[in-house]
């Protein structure tokens, strides 16, 4: 009798991702006008805009922040922030000013762009709109 060796084929290389197109501007909330009114979480198509809980002795004054590494540059929560405190900048000046005093309070500390910022790290709420338990009609 002959011996059969079987040759299997090797495995096929994982594919390689896209890497992900930097939008030309990104958003960047000014946190010392920022009321915590939610208006432009609700207008962001890529769940970018963070809650964040305010100071223990006033909880009610809430802010957010935007996660830049997944923003896309839509523009739509600077549209509709009705106190105009989201700007609209170009990709590398968002990251700078987001860092430095734009920021008061932050949960993305562990990001590179926040490594030397001099915001308070703070904690992230889940916006009211999706704890709201929804009623049986």
């Amino acid at each position: 009798m002959s011996e059969q060796t079987i040759v299997t084929p090797p495995p096929k290389p994982a594919p390689v991702a896209k890497a992900k197109k930097k939008p030309k501007e990104l958003a960047v909330v000014n946190q010392s006008g920022c009321t915590g009114c939610e208006v432009c979480v609700e207008f962001c198509p890529v769940d970018c805009i963070l809650l964040i809980g305010g100071d223990p002795l006033q909880p009610q004054k809430k802010l957010v922040e935007i996660d830049l590494d997944i923003c896309i540059g839509c523009k739509l929560c600077a549209k509709y922030c009705p106190w105009e405190t989201i700007a609209m900048l170009p990709n590398e000046e968002a990251y700078i000013s987001a860092a430095s005093g734009w920021t008061e309070k932050t949960v993305l500390a562990e990001r590179e762009w926040m490594a030397n910022a001099d915001a308070i790290i703070g904690e992230e709420l889940i916006p009211a709109l999706l704890t709201k338990p929804i009623s049986a009609q």
